[in-house]
């Protein structure tokens, strides 16, 4: 098994305003060619969304969305 350690201070980053997110792998605006995946997982993002906001309905082709709310509570549809 492989591993591989991307320090926190090495992650990409972008604030939204109502939304505060980390990347560890090349993730919209942000892009690092050592960072597209590991293996099969393609996102892994940190994101702390501002409460009554988030994401407005968009699609998601061949992938599993896991997500761990860790105060409050989340509703997802696609």
């Amino acid at each position: 098994m492989n591993s591989v350690l991307h320090k926190a201070n090495t992650r990409g980053y972008a604030n939204h305003g109502w939304l505060d997110s980390h990347h560890t792998f090349s993730f919209a605006g942000y892009h690092d060619p050592e960072r597209v995946q590991f293996g099969v997982l393609r996102v892994l993002n940190d994101d702390i969304v501002t409460g009554g906001a988030g994401f407005g309905q968009h699609p998601h082709d061949n992938m599993e969305i896991i997500s761990i709310p860790l105060k409050g509570a989340l509703e997802h549809g696609d």
